[in-house]
């Protein structure tokens, strides 16, 4: 109600500027008769001038004094009959006064009750502060939100593997305490696009380890959670997050999850801070560089912060040591979690011509030809209609035998 009032007083103090100047029209300036007055006045003063001289016929100086006269005559009557509004007709410009006015008026509310938002209510920063944690404190569960969403395919893999994975779940079955054949049906449920059987794999897994759980752990189960729920991060996932940064408070995954967690919110503000560090801190080749690059301008607008975000940056010595120290094991899986990210974000979100073939490069590496070429011929319709980003990512299905 307060804009209403704002937008409507503004309104009324221009129209009401604009209609007195109307009124008032050519007060203050000196009416047209009075000039012409003025120059008739002159060439009668340069007729005399011209018959003193001798320049000019007696007979010729009174026929110019006679017509000189007559416009005098005819100005001083314009002159006589106009006002203080330099003749301007009064109702007309009541008229004009009152149509300018209503103009402003009401074309200020019909245009903003065309393009603006007149049934939004006020949004004081407390009271969106209070909504943003009702929200959170009201978002639906783990499972809830699973039933609402359309159920996830089953990825298509090779006979062999089909085979050695139907194996793996006849075991775990039979020893449900085995530790690492609960690691493995996370990990190659996953793969198969089975997320909920592999975060359920992966609540196990903790389990089994007991004091010797990791903050890895925890982030792997909330990945998982967070796949399963195609985006949406449930307090369940919420509560593994914490876990995780309570372990690691540098926990890459875990921190780009947050951020995230607080936008589906309505916290925008502090998805910034937290994703800004992260962009700052690096490295470039972290899985949640890209989708952090790809908005943090407009967190920043909406944080009410004049931010530029820093240039790509190759790995630092400080980042290739540290993937370095990785056993072979932690290694590999940090690799199928990176290219699993990136090839889920792909698919809901889409991304740049260097990502897709980023993308294909990955699989084609790790030895996955059948998803490096799905990917390739999805790539192909997602930009069939743009040839420079084409060529792009044919350069890399080319480079991987494609």
């Amino acid at each position: 109600m307060l804009f209403w009032i704002i937008a409507g007083l503004l309104a009324a103090i221009v129209g009401t500027f604009l209609g007195v100047t109307m009124l008032r029209g050519g007060a203050n300036s000196v009416p047209p008769a009075a000039y012409d007055l003025q120059v008739y006045r002159d060439q009668l003063k340069e007729v005399d001038r011209d018959l003193t001289r001798g320049v000019l016929p007696e007979t010729d100086a009174e026929r110019a004094r006679i017509e000189i006269s007559r416009r005098i005559l005819t100005a001083d009557a314009q002159l006589k009959k106009g006002s203080t509004d330099g003749g301007q007709p009064k109702g007309l410009g009541k008229t004009m006064a009152a149509a300018c006015f209503a103009f402003l008026l009401l074309g200020t509310i019909g245009i903003y009750s065309q393009i603006g938002a007149p049934s939004y209510e006020d949004q004081p920063l407390q009271d969106r502060f209070a909504a943003a944690q009702n929200l959170l404190a009201s978002r639906p569960s783990q499972a809830t939100r699973e039933a609402q969403l359309p159920a996830l395919k089953e990825r298509t893999v090779d006979e062999n593997f089909s085979n050695l994975i139907k194996e793996l779940r006849i075991k775990v079955q039979e020893n449900p305490n085995d530790l690492r054949g609960q690691e493995l049906l996370a990990r190659n449920e996953a793969t198969l696009g089975n997320f909920r059987a592999a975060y359920e794999a992966q609540e196990k897994v903790i389990s089994l380890k007991g004091d010797a759980v990791r903050g890895n752990d925890f982030t792997q189960l909330a990945d998982l959670m967070i796949r399963a729920a195609q985006g949406y991060i449930s307090p369940e996932a919420d509560i593994a997050l914490r876990e995780a940064m309570a372990r690691d408070p540098n926990d890459g995954f875990a921190r780009y999850y947050m951020g995230l967690m607080l936008t589906q919110n309505g916290r925008p503000d502090m998805t910034f801070r937290v994703w800004r560090d992260l962009l700052e801190e690096g490295p470039e080749a972290a899985p949640w560089i890209p989708p952090i690059r790809a908005r943090i301008d407009d967190l920043a607008w909406i944080a009410g912060v004049n931010y530029t975000a820093p240039a790509p940056r190759g790995p630092s010595a400080d980042d290739i040591q540290a993937a370095e120290e990785l056993s072979p094991e932690d290694r590999a899986a940090m690799i199928q979690s990176m290219v699993a990210s990136l090839s889920d974000r792909l698919a809901t979100e889409g991304g740049t011509p260097a990502e897709w073939a980023q993308l294909i490069s990955a699989y084609a590496v790790l030895g996955e030809t059948e998803r490096s070429r799905t990917i390739w011929t999805e790539a192909q319709t997602v930009f069939a209609d743009n040839p420079q980003a084409l060529a792009t990512v044919q350069a890399a299905a080319t480079q991987a035998g494609l």
